[in-house]
């Protein structure tokens, strides 16, 4: 592995579109006490069914401490498309430290090394220490022999980002300006700094994501590509419920703007669950906050929505809340994605953590 200190966008690497086929995904062994109820046991049956349903197609690179390797070779016994790596992090966000793919037309991938600081550092940082988090992206591109394109001079998560792979970006105000992050760059700073890395040629602002997503709003709560020109936007008909301004905010950017080759948008609506989803008592009871971590409190609204699915090569996986609206989302994306299966994926035990499936999934292209 190389570390390199030039711009992508000048070595002709792009970020693919989540769509396009790819080699594999990261995931991590959940094992925070203050973000898996009871020491991760529930969360751990949902890592294992998502790694199972993906791994019949593409390989799942599963990090964990040395002190969970055993555990994780046990239950994943005989599946060779599993493969454990041992990589230390402080929790088991892929999407946010895990190492941002770009490839060129030759077929080539190497990876982006951003900084993370648990979004957004000493400023509303969600833990005091994040060291290990950091230092994950790097640890990985070098066992997958991938070179590193180092970026640790800006403040970034996957999750922040959607492309399009074809010169499109979107992100949202909220995230990439809140004052955690890059507060010594503009705001046209910032869209530099992702034209360079991303080879994007638009940047698309949307101004808010989902209402109490504790990472500031990360653009993959509410709004992803679903294919070039088309989107998937996080949405509710209920004027009194507090999503529907931010939705309709977003709305109005995503009519008025076109992407990258000037198309407009074709916005597709996707519900947000009808019935709020809360953090109960019961689920507190089970988690151990360490000093200088973000606490919840019972009947804490969560940042509940089906945007946050993951699209791997053969399947969709997506959230379900036990809601109504858990079979129009599952109709929806089997519109909008014929040639993949949809599996429901029950995220309860996601969801309390304070994330979801697409912030557990992070994609390495194919090379």
């Amino acid at each position: 592995m190389n570390i390199l200190k030039s711009i992508p966008a000048a070595d002709g690497f792009r970020m693919p579109g989540e769509f396009e086929k790819h080699r594999g995904t990261m995931l991590i062994w959940p094992v925070r006490p203050g973000s898996w109820v009871g020491k991760g046991l529930e969360a751990k049956k949902t890592f294992t069914e998502i790694a199972n349903v993906l791994s019949k197609h593409e390989e799942v690179y599963l990090l964990c401490k040395d002190e969970y390797l055993d555990e994780v070779k046990n239950i994943f016994s005989g599946n060779e498309n599993v493969i454990p790596m041992v990589i230390d992090t402080d929790d088991a966000w892929s999407r946010d430290v895990g190492p941002t793919c770009v490839v060129n037309d030759c077929g080539d991938v190497r990876g982006i090394d951003w900084s993370f600081n648990a979004w957004g550092g000493t400023y509303d940082g969600l833990y005091a220490s994040w060291d290990k988090d950091d230092a994950a992206a790097l640890k990985l591109c070098d066992k997958l022999k991938l070179d590193c394109y180092d970026a640790k001079h800006f403040v970034l998560e996957g999750g922040s980002i959607h492309s399009d792979g074809e010169g499109t970006v979107i992100v949202t105000e909220s995230c990439l300006l809140s004052p955690g992050r890059n507060p010594q760059m503009s705001k046209q700073q910032i869209e530099e700094e992702l034209k360079k890395y991303l080879r994007a040629e638009k940047i698309i602002w949307l101004p808010r994501g989902i209402e109490g997503d504790e990472t500031n709003e990360h653009v993959d709560n509410v709004c992803a590509f679903v294919k070039p020109g088309e989107v998937v936007l996080a949405w509710t008909d209920d004027e009194n419920d507090i999503q529907w301004q931010p939705s309709s905010e977003s709305l109005k950017v995503l009519m008025e703007e076109t992407d990258a080759r000037g198309r407009s948008f074709k916005v597709h609506k996707l519900p947000i669950p009808k019935n709020p989803v809360c953090i109960t008592e019961e689920e507190l009871d089970g988690l151990e906050f360490e000093e200088g971590e973000d606490t919840r409190e019972a009947g804490e609204r969560l940042a509940a929505s089906y945007v946050n699915f993951y699209i791997g090569n053969e399947v969709i996986l997506l959230p379900q809340f036990g809601d109504v609206n858990d079979k129009v989302a599952h109709k929806k994306l089997a519109e909008l994605f014929p040639d993949r299966e949809i599996v429901d994926i029950q995220a309860r035990s996601i969801i309390v953590g304070g994330g979801n499936i697409h912030c557990i999934t992070q994609q390495i292209p194919l090379g």
